[in-house]
């Protein structure tokens, strides 16, 4: 019994390091990339745009749903390590 919790205990910390991970790397993304960097990422061009123009207005919702199937795919690797997986 305490084995497991403690299994569960660990299996709860990685998980929220996860998500901590992914959300940093979204907040920069979104807020450092597309409002603080934006004057000086502003001096590259990608695909004919301004570079921070870009991550305001798109890279931020790519990088969004990137990060979503990163997070299923961690998950699903973290609960099969676990044993807490659904299939």
């Amino acid at each position: 019994m305490e084995n497991n919790k403690q299994k569960m205990q660990e299996y709860w910390r990685r998980n929220v390091r996860i998500l901590l991970t992914l959300l940093g790397l979204w907040f920069a993304v979104s807020y450092v990339f597309g409002i603080l960097l934006v004057e000086e990422l502003n001096q590259f061009h990608l695909g004919g745009f301004k570079l921070g123009f870009w991550f305001a207005q798109q890279g931020s919702i790519y990088c969004f749903v990137i990060i979503i199937f990163v997070y299923v795919i961690l998950m699903n690797k973290l609960d099969r390590e676990f044993d807490v997986h659904e299939d």
